[in-house]
């Protein structure tokens, strides 16, 4: 790994990123020169495999086990990186899940399901993170909300509820801790090829998107690295970035 590397020497957590934009965001900060931690919640063969494609390509990661939207177990990870590493510089609050259906019919247990992982453990994160960030008057910690945040969607009024408040958490966050040095940004990806978007009707969503295509999981990575490396990452806060193909400017 080269030393010119932008993340050369940082170390960045990446909760969910055993598969799809997590995994894509890990490789790329690793190409970037970060060290990474592969946060997973389930599936560690995954997670591993992850690892390996980093290592693979001259990078280095290593993975831990966390439910994000568990405090007890978020605070134990973010000790064991930094009793590890001896430092963390970018988290990436990636983990999310879906439990769609019409709010009508919507099961209580699905919409608090979502809520507890998709936003409040983007708070527990943040706030296990920003102790030892603001302390060392520097970090980035970026977001992963979703263009369903500005605009709604038909039967995610759970998702678009919990993605709508990281806005909300990511702008706050960012007046809290910007005296300090730490910036906090969200990206909303638009509809992007994963698991999540494999089974939906592509038709309507490619006729509403100008570029016509969904977008890569490395279309949220390069965003993603854009945030967390200088010069950028150094003077931009507040913000949502959409990597969206233009969908929401309709």
């Amino acid at each position: 790994m080269s030393s010119a590397a932008p993340l050369s020497g940082q170390v960045a957590l990446v909760t969910g990123s055993s598969r799809g934009i997590g995994r894509a965001i890990a490789e790329d900060l690793a190409a970037a020169g970060a060290t990474v931690v592969v946060n997973y919640a389930r599936s560690p063969e995954a997670a591993e495999a992850v690892v390996a494609a980093i290592g693979a390509a001259g990078g280095r990661a290593w993975s831990h086990q966390a439910d994000v939207a568990q405090e007890a177990e978020v605070e134990a990870m973010v000790k064991a990186v930094l009793e590890r590493e001896g430092r963390l510089d970018v988290l990436v609050n990636n983990a999310g899940i879906t439990r769609d259906g019409l709010l009508m019919r919507m099961k209580t247990a699905d919409w608090q399901s979502v809520i507890d992982l998709n936003l409040t453990g983007v708070f527990l994160c943040t706030r296990a993170v920003s102790r030892s960030m603001l302390k060392a008057r520097s970090g980035r910690i970026i977001n992963i909300t979703s263009v369903v945040a500005l605009m709604g969607n038909p039967g995610q009024a759970n998702y678009s509820a919990a993605k709508a408040g990281v806005i909300g958490l990511t702008r706050s966050s960012a007046a809290e801790f910007a005296s300090r040095g730490v910036t906090v940004n969200a990206v909303a990806p638009g509809f992007i090829d994963s698991d999540m978007t494999r089974d939906l009707d592509k038709e309507p969503i490619l006729a509403a998107i100008p570029l016509g295509r969904m977008g890569q999981p490395q279309d949220v990575a390069g965003a993603v690295r854009f945030l967390a490396a200088e010069p950028a990452g150094a003077y931009i806060t507040g913000q949502v970035l959409q990597v969206d193909g233009g969908m929401v400017m309709r």
